[in-house]
């Protein structure tokens, strides 16, 4: 009788062996689980494969500039602005040589694809008659008998190189400027 119940015995441990290797053991993250065989190969098999993600392409978004809405007025004379205190240089058209009045007037028109020419008098042929109550900023504006430009900016100011020993400024359009005040002319952009 002691062998049956040690055959006994021995069939219920080889069943218990067999019903834990049907079960799948949970594993641990540093791989020291209740497995004995120290591996994942139960689980790994019986654990739903994940899906892969669906590829999503997004187009890159066009580079804006924070002035493309702005008037093409108020666009150059924004530019302008950035050579206040280039020096004044007679028969100058770069800020690297300096500016005269027309030159100023020209570089920054020509950045905005506006070609004028070197002569505050060929400039006044151009663009189309504003009168002073009119002005908007881009607008040219001239003085002393033609013999000077600048460029309006807004609130009753302009932008200019004025004269030898000076630099590009702003200044109102009073006194001195207002006395000599001829007219001024509007472009479009190219």
């Amino acid at each position: 009788m002691l062998r049956i119940q040690v055959l006994l015995s021995m069939l219920c441990a080889v069943c218990a062996v067999a019903a834990a290797l049907m079960k799948p053991v949970p594993a641990r993250a540093d791989g020291g689980g209740d497995n004995p065989f120290g591996t994942d190969t139960l689980t790994a098999s019986t654990a739903p494969i994940p899906q892969p993600l669906p590829v999503v392409h997004v187009k890159p978004r066009a580079k804006r500039t924070t002035q493309l809405h702005l008037p093409f007025g108020n666009r150059v004379a924004g530019f302008a602005r950035k050579f206040i205190g280039t020096r004044y240089v007679y028969g100058g058209s770069t800020p690297r040589s300096g500016f005269d009045c027309s030159g100023f007037v020209r570089f920054v028109y020509a950045h905005f694809g506006l070609s004028l020419p070197h002569s505050s008098y060929a400039q006044f042929n151009l663009g189309h008659r504003v009168t002073r109550r009119s002005l908007r900023p881009g607008d040219l504006v001239f003085f002393n008998g033609l013999g000077h430009v600048g460029m309006y900016v807004g609130n009753g100011r302009f932008i200019h190189a004025p004269h030898t020993g000076t630099r590009v400024r702003i200044e109102r359009l009073g006194g001195w400027y207002s006395s000599r005040f001829v007219g001024a002319r509007r472009m479009r952009s190219a």
